[in-house]
């Protein structure tokens, strides 16, 4: 695996981790009306959104091991530009049944070679 490669990688599981640490214990109630927990999450799924699509760039085939791998990128480019449509169920659901597995497909990654 390419070293920059890894490195996204790398990003993506440190806010997955992070993703994680910031939902313990909450709910959608708490989600809803927390505008920082909110704006945190938001943040942490661009940068997952990002560094899967650079890392999509330079090795297609990771389409092979993530799940969902254009939907992800596609979130990012949602939350960045169609901010406006991003709703609190949608993210909260992504939190909850999507990034468990997330995490564990890029920790699997990172642990080859």
């Amino acid at each position: 695996m390419q070293p920059e490669i890894r490195k996204y990688l790398y990003d993506i599981c440190q806010a997955c981790k992070t993703l994680l640490d910031f939902i313990q214990d909450k709910s959608l109630q708490d989600y809803n009306a927390d505008l920082l927990l909110r704006s945190g999450v938001e943040r942490q799924l661009m940068i997952i959104g990002e560094a899967l699509s650079q890392a999509y760039k330079l090795d297609p085939a990771l389409s092979e091991s993530v799940s969902n791998i254009r939907e992800i990128i596609n979130l990012r480019n949602v939350i960045v530009h169609g901010y406006a449509i991003v709703e609190n169920e949608t993210i909260w659901g992504i939190m909850e049944d999507d990034l468990p597995r997330l995490y564990k497909e890029v920790q699997s990654l990172l642990q080859q070679e």
